[in-house]
């Protein structure tokens, strides 16, 4: 089943890039983040409220709560700088460089969540950074 949310979080990804770009016309990209940020958090809370759900907030460990506020920082800073570069640059460009976030993350797994390395994982971010270089040189006045 997680393949199937995988895939639909990729489809949302590839739409909030395009959509997000081509509403970055007349706004600041801090501005439109803030706009959509509202969106966000209504949804969230509609859907944790509405869902069956027996987290208890009292009991959560200080842990969890560093974690999961230190998540929702990093999430806001990938935003705002996504979207500032999607302000200046080409969405095809700018979503490809952003994408090497994958390997930064496959690391970041390997290293403190002790996931294990094998031969497939390294050649597919091989590929991953390549493909990125590739389209990065490439020259954006010619389209």
């Amino acid at each position: 089943m997680w393949i199937l949310y995988a895939l639909l979080a990729a489809v949302s990804a590839a739409l909030v890039v395009v959509l997000t770009k081509a509403g970055l016309k007349n706004i600041d990209s801090s501005a439109a983040f803030a706009v959509q940020a509202i969106i966000i958090l209504i949804i969230t809370w509609t859907v944790v409220l509405l869902q069956p759900t027996d987290v208890s907030w009292k009991s959560l460990e200080t842990k969890t709560w560093a974690l999961l506020i230190g998540a929702g920082i990093a999430t806001t800073m990938s935003t705002l700088f996504s979207y500032k570069a999607l302000s200046l640059g080409p969405a095809s460009y700018v979503v490809t460089i952003e994408r090497t976030s994958l390997v930064i993350a496959v690391a970041l797994a390997i290293i403190f969540l002790k996931e294990k390395l094998t031969w497939q994982i390294v050649v597919g971010s091989i590929a991953i950074i390549g493909g990125a270089v590739l389209i990065a040189l490439s020259d954006s006045s010619k389209q």
